[in-house]
């Protein structure tokens, strides 16, 4: 896995909930935009997922979607045998042949989910979406009117229609209205700005709180005062502090204590996390996100000699806008970060912003991006995994 980034994408149902991951991954060669073999990309990913990392690892309980070449999709190459968790993507590349059109035959039967990838419908590709479970549609590929005319068309076979590149909300209400079943993009984390829309009392409240926590004057009584005002923010604190991650030898029973034992300072991070978790509006694939990436930004700043905590709150608060629905300038205007926190989340300046931009790329699979930076590609690997397990240990915690 040393030479190989692995990553992944949620795809949505109509509730806004995971329905799968679709594996992402690249050659971790700076110089080089992907395999030369497009058959040696799918036997990697699938060998690294299946056997170093493990499945569950990467997409828990949800399904797996992964690509196949025509060759891999033709020949004898070995396939995952947990056909209730994968679903084989057939490339837009491949040609309808009798050959192709067998082999998908042949995979449905056994048991596998078979979705076509990037599809745009011609008569010739009958047969595939007779064979098809989902048909996935690049909205970038279709203007409003093609689109529509697509997903009549298709209606007319019994397939699920997966939305691709949705990169915003007003993307995503357009499918929600044509009927598409599941949701591929990355609109869940991106601000929908309103013009003159205020900002509900719940999200203003949370904003509030995190601005008090940031204060790097707050005293410790005033912390405490400022928690205990929250009578259900204070029981999910004592109660995540309790909890087995942190190990401790002896229970918390009030802040004040909290704040003793734990430090200020990490105390503060726990209330931002607790705080941003208690906005249920959005996706919870949002907060994993932010969990991941507050992980990931706080283990690759140690690795560079950084303040990890700055580089746990930069990746935690780096979806504020995103679960607020206001511009990031908007909100650093009114939380009282250090220079250098906010230089990261406002363009990525500085070394703390290097990092963040690093773990933003990786989380967003622009590969390119990530190789050019100056980590060790077995060391994001390795991070970002521990990250998706941190992040879902956490999670559990705050449900």
């Amino acid at each position: 896995m040393a030479n190989v980034f692995i990553g992944r994408q949620p795809i949505f149902d109509r509730q806004n909930r995971v329905f799968a991951y679709e594996l992402l991954w690249r050659g971790g060669e700076a110089n080089q935009a992907g395999f030369a073999d497009g058959d040696l990309a799918t036997t990697q990913v699938m060998l690294n997922a299946l056997t170093e990392i493990g499945l569950d690892r990467l997409v828990g309980d949800r399904l797996a979607f992964i690509n196949l070449t025509r060759r891999f999709l033709i020949g004898d190459r070995p396939l995952p045998e947990m056909t209730e968790r994968v679903v084989l993507e057939i490339l837009e590349d491949i040609e309808p042949t009798a050959e192709v059109v067998a082999a998908v035959e042949r995979l449905a039967g056994l048991g596998y989910t078979i979705a076509l990838d990037d599809f745009l419908y011609r008569p010739a590709l009958a047969p595939l979406v007779e064979r098809a479970d989902i048909v996935k549609i690049d909205l970038l590929a279709l203007d409003t009117g093609d689109l529509r005319e697509h997903v009549a068309t298709l209606r007319r076979y019994p397939v699920r229609l997966l939305a691709e590149k949705v990169e915003n909300a007003k993307q995503h209400a357009l499918c929600m209205e044509l009927g598409f079943d599941y949701f591929q993009g990355y609109f869940y984390a991106r601000p929908n700005v309103v013009e003159g829309r205020r900002m509900p009392a719940n999200q203003m409240a949370v904003l509030q709180l995190l601005a008090a926590v940031q204060d790097p004057d707050i005293t410790d009584g005033e912390l405490e005062d400022l928690i205990r005002q929250d009578v259900g923010l204070s029981w999910r604190l004592l109660r995540y502090i309790n909890s087995a991650r942190f190990g401790l030898n002896r229970e918390i029973d009030s802040i004040r204590q909290a704040i003793t034992l734990l430090g200020r300072r990490i105390l503060c991070q726990i209330t931002s996390l607790l705080a941003m978790a208690g906005l249920g509006e959005k996706p919870p694939e949002l907060l994993m996100t932010a969990l991941i990436r507050a992980h990931m930004t706080a283990r690759l700043c140690e690795a560079r000699g950084l303040d990890p905590d700055a580089g746990y709150t930069a990746g935690l608060f780096s979806v504020l806008d995103a679960l607020l629905d206001r511009p990031m300038t908007e909100l650093l205007d009114d939380l009282p970060l250090s220079a250098e926190l906010a230089d990261a989340l406002r363009d990525g300046r500085g070394e703390l912003g290097g990092v963040l931009t690093t773990v933003i790329a990786y989380d967003t699979a622009d590969w390119s991006r990530v190789a050019d930076s100056a980590f060790d590609p077995e060391l994001l690997n390795q991070t970002y995994l521990e990250a998706i397990d941190s992040a879902g240990e956490t999670a559990g915690l705050l449900n």
